[in-house]
């Protein structure tokens, strides 16, 4: 087990780890947990009551914070023709077809997403082994390989969040900093827990959300009653 600091093991007395808490109060203890220096991030981590293994039980999506996240999001876009000069006044930092994949392929990937029309695809899929592994791969379902590049760039800058479920079936999402205060991430939350609830899958049986945390980055994990967040998704 990893050692913790004193600043850690002060706020975790502030916290009952076998209670549920409801979702607001779980939020206001976390930003009251939170001691690093830096504007920590606070994220959600859904264990869902699904089987991965399966296609038909894979949860992925992607949705766009009402309050954004916070950061700089550096994003390039696979393209060619006028879409590459469209695709730099939205705000890409870089737009290309074969000689953004050869610059990607000769060691550069200083960028966060990645956005693609489709006709470049076949282009994109050269690269795959690289950006796969880094969550980098354009994707139709989270709406990052599309015709209307415009959009999709300007989502991405305001704060939108793809999601899937890893193999143990948990969810994790960043909703927001410590900064924002408890309403601003209390709308994001409701934000990613209405599209995980709108997304069930028909074949998934017993218990969807199954066990819930938030927690910042350097500060101890709460316990949210699933009950109160399903009620944060209405």
């Amino acid at each position: 087990m990893p050692k913790h600091g004193k600043k850690f093991q002060k706020v975790c007395e502030s916290i009952d780890g076998l209670k549920m808490y409801d979702v607001a109060e779980a939020v206001e203890l976390v930003l009251k947990s939170s001691y690093a220096k830096f504007d920590e991030t606070v994220d959600i981590a859904v264990n869902l009551g699904v089987n991965p293994k399966y296609s038909d039980q894979m949860v992925r999506g992607a949705v766009s914070m009402p309050h954004g996240l916070g950061k700089t999001v550096r994003v390039v876009a696979f393209c060619k023709g006028e879409n590459e000069e469209k695709a730099r006044s939205a705000g890409a930092i870089d737009a290309g077809g074969d000689e953004l994949v050869e610059k990607i392929k000769g060691g550069w990937l200083d960028f966060d997403k990645a956005v693609a029309t489709p006709d470049m695809m076949g282009h994109v899929g050269k690269i795959g082994k690289i950006l796969g592994p880094r969550g980098l791969m354009p994707n139709a379902k989270t709406g990052t390989v599309t015709v209307d590049l415009e959009n999709a760039i300007q989502e991405l800058l305001a704060g939108k969040v793809e999601f899937r479920v890893d193999k143990a079936g948990v969810v994790h999402a960043p909703i927001g900093k410590v900064s924002f205060g408890s309403e601003k991430l209390l709308g994001n939350l409701r934000t990613v827990v209405d599209a995980l609830i709108k997304l069930k899958p028909s074949t998934a049986k017993g218990t969807y959300v199954k066990a819930v945390s938030l927690s910042s980055t350097m500060g101890p994990g709460v316990k949210v009653d699933a009950a109160s967040l399903r009620k944060a998704g209405e």
